[in-house]
């Protein structure tokens, strides 16, 4: 599980059939969880919005955590962090 900042989304009016009505952010990871400037795309399922902490997961835990186990979706948001001491 990785955890990170939301700092921007993605519009994509062209996608994959499952993935319709699916919101995409742009989420960057801490640098101490993931090196610098390595930003991810992930489904939004919780209502995250941008500068809030989040939880992403990636592979098949996304898949199954956000419910679209039939779908290409790699990275998911499945939380918002609402405390984390030394997080920032």
């Amino acid at each position: 599980m990785i955890v990170g900042k939301v700092v921007g989304s993605v519009v994509a009016t062209r996608k994959n059939e499952n993935l319709v009505g699916s919101k995409f952010l742009i989420v960057e990871p801490f640098e101490s969880m993931k090196g610098a400037n390595n930003r991810i795309v992930a489904i939004d399922n919780v209502g995250a919005g941008i500068g809030e902490i989040v939880l992403v997961a990636q592979g098949s835990a996304a898949r199954i955590g956000c419910g679209l186990a039939d779908s290409p979706v790699d990275a998911a948001i499945v939380g918002i962090v609402d405390d984390g001491i030394g997080l920032e």
